[in-house]
C-alpha cells in the first residue's frame, strides 16, 4: 500500500496542519503502508493554464515542464491521496495549482451520472481513495465547508471514494498540551492506522479530531482583545 500525502500550508511544518497530519501520517505506516510527503511550498508548481493539451493533444501528458512532471508518475502508483490543507478563501494557491494539474491523470472519456459531467482516472492510475486532512483558526467546523466541497468534488469527478475529512478547528489551541489535545492526536493516528487496516475511518475517531477545546465565549474572548 503506497499513500501519498501533498501538504498545501504555507507555513508547511511550522503549520496547523502539519500537527494533524502527522499523527494521521504515522498510523497509516503503523498500519504497514509506505508514505511519501511532500509540501507545495518547497516545489515549482505553475498554474493549469486550461489549453487541455493534455485532454485532447496528448492524453496523460502535460506540457508544462516544472516539479509536477515528477508527481505524475508517484500518482499513477499510489493507493491512496491525502491532501493536507489550512482553510484560506479557500485554499492555499500552491494547493489549487496542484488540485488543477491532476487532469492529466483523468481518461478523457466523459460520461454523465447523476445529471452530472464526470471522469474516472487512467486505469493504470491506482489510487482508489482521497482523504481531506484540514485546520482552520475559526471556532466553528461550518468554516471547512467549501474546503470539502472541492474534495469530494475531485472524488467525485474521478469516480474513486472520498474516505472522509480530518477537520480540526480553532487549531492553534491544539498546540496545548492537555488530556484534549493528546485525545485529538492520539485519535488522528489511530484513524491513519485504521484507513489501511480497515479500509474506513470511524466516525467516532472523526469528531474526536475536531471535538471543541476551548468554548465559543473562551475563543472570542482571546481572539477580540485589544493590544
Amino acid at each position: 500500500m503506497k499513500v501519498l500525502a501533498i501538504n498545501g500550508s504555507p507555513r508547511m511544518n511550522n503549520g496547523n496542519t502539519d500537527l494533524i497530519l502527522n499523527p494521521f501520517l504515522e498510523g497509516i505506516r503503523k498500519g504497514g503502508a509506505n508514505v511519501e510527503l511532500f509540501y507545495t511550498r518547497k516545489l515549482k508548481i505553475d498554474p493549469c493554464t486550461g489549453d487541455l493539451f493534455c485532454w485532447y493533444n496528448s492524453p496523460g501528458k502535460c506540457h508544462i515542464t516544472d516539479d509536477m512532471q515528477l508527481f505524475y508518475p508517484k500518482l499513477y502508483n499510489t493507493n491512496i491521496l491525502v491532501l493536507a490543507t489550512p482553510v484560506y478563501v479557500p485554499l492555499p494557491g500552491e494547493m489549487q495549482n496542484f488540485i488543477n494539474r491532476l487532469i492529466p491523470i483523468m481518461n478523457p472519456i466523459l460520461e454523465m451520472r447523476l445529471n452530472r459531467t464526470r471522469a474516472r482516472l487512467h486505469k493504470e492510475v491506482k489510487i482508489s481513495k482521497i482523504v481531506l486532512v484540514s485546520s482552520c483558526g475559526w471556532w466553528e467546523k461550518g468554516n471547512f465547508g467549501t474546503v470539502i466541497r472541492i474534495i469530494k468534488e475531485l472524488a467525485e469527478d474521478v469516480s474513486i471514494e472520498f474516505s472522509g475529512a480530518l477537520l480540526r478547528p480553532h487549531a492553534d489551541f491544539l498546540r496545548e498540551d492537555n488530556e484534549k489535545t493528546r485525545n485529538v492526536l492520539n485519535a488522528a493516528k489511530k484513524a491513519g492506522y485504521q484507513i489501511i487496516k480497515n479500509g474506513k475511518i470511524s466516525p467516532d475517531l472523526l469528531n474526536i479530531v475536531s471535538c471543541e477545546l476551548i468554548s465559543l465565549e473562551k475563543y472570542m474572548k482571546i481572539n477580540n482583545q485589544v493590544y
